[in-house]
């Protein structure tokens, strides 16, 4: 009986050491695939977006939920092809323009610099941290390669985000099917509920980069600044990554703006700190408050990791990622694990 006792422990203790070798090894595994992992995610982004635009056609028009997506897609994609041909000669024009601009303005902010105590100074650290000629070259064909790499990721993400938006069930079902049964329900409510929760901030979101670059452009062109249309689109597209992108944004609009003079670069200065102002006081708080109200120690630190494990990317979806992560935490954490009461962004009322 001794023996036996001896014998259940040490098959025990096999088991756990397999068990903790397994978890160890499931662990490197995403480590390495975390590239693709945050891939799967744009193209679940990608299917909430086409799910949440084929909502009211199924609905309001009882149209099947695969045809409505398909006609999503297809005014989506006539659309995108309208809007090439009626503004991108117009959009690559001032791009161009902004592209031929942007070092005539940098050489006007060096030589406004040189005429200050410590622009000599600043003038100095700006040549040691330009590149050298085969840096450039370098750097050009690094440039290339990324392009490509991301082109074929965002093709990869679109057409994952179709198939995913078309049987949402069945890659919803298959991943909870990995989970124990007892966890599933559970689990899937609160998938349902993340889901909801993300669908509510994208649309916020839109509306607020859709507002923030109108409020630009209009605000960049009274003040006589130049390529005003293209400095509000890059400030609306920019807003979608918080903290980090209206900041950059603002970046090429003082250069030009100063290029003019420095007391339109300081109302420059000024606009963008009001509309980020407006922005971040009262239309955020406005169209996100049915959403998921983040707080913003949460969102910067979320964009300090997310962006230290996967790099621009992980910044650029830090936001999206952080209303997943902070429902299911809620959810499945707070209040199952703990047992603590909690409100649920994008939970249904019973």
């Amino acid at each position: 009986m001794h023996g036996d006792d001896q014998q259940s422990a040490q098959t025990l203790f096999i088991r756990k050491v397999v068990i903790a070798i397994a978890i160890v090894a499931f662990a490197a595994l995403l480590w390495r695939l975390r590239d693709m992992l945050l891939l799967i995610f744009g193209a679940v982004l990608v299917a909430v977006i086409f799910r949440a635009l084929a909502g009211p056609l199924h609905r309001r028009l009882r149209l099947p939920e695969g045809l409505a997506l398909g006609l999503v897609v297809l005014l989506l994609a006539a659309g995108i092809g309208l809007a090439s041909w009626l503004f991108g000669q117009e959009v690559r024009a001032q791009a161009q323009d902004l592209a031929e601009t942007l070092p005539g303005a940098w050489r006007s902010f060096e030589a406004r610099m040189g005429d200050m105590a410590f622009g000599e100074r600043i003038s100095q650290m700006a040549r040691e941290a330009a590149p050298s000629g085969s840096g450039v070259l370098s750097g050009a064909g690094q440039f290339v390669t990324s392009l490509c790499a991301g082109v074929a990721d965002t093709v990869l993400v679109l057409v994952g985000g179709i198939y995913l938006a078309t049987q949402p069930k069945l890659y919803r079902g298959g991943l909870l099917k990995l989970l124990p049964a007892g966890k599933r329900d559970i689990t899937g409510e609160a998938f349902d509920d993340s889901g909801r929760a993300l669908k509510s901030w994208l649309k916020g979101q839109v509306l607020a980069m859709t507002v923030v670059g109108l409020l630009v452009g209009t605000g960049l062109w009274l003040l006589g600044v130049p390529l005003a249309f293209a400095l509000g689109l890059i400030a609306g597209l920019l807003d979608f990554v918080p903290l980090i992108g209206p900041i950059v944004a603002a970046v090429p609009a003082l250069l030009l703006a100063l290029a003019v003079s420095p007391t339109v670069a300081l109302w420059t200065g000024v606009l963008y700190l009001v509309v980020q102002q407006i922005e971040g006081n009262i239309l955020s708080p406005l169209v996100q408050q049915r959403a998921v109200d983040l707080p913003p120690a949460i969102l910067l630190f979320a964009l300090l990791g997310f962006g230290s494990l996967f790099g621009a990317v992980g910044v650029i979806l830090a936001a999206p990622l952080t209303v997943v992560v902070y429902v299911l935490v809620k959810r499945l954490y707070v209040r199952e694990a703990l047992d603590t009461p909690t409100s649920v962004p994008g939970e249904q009322e019973s």
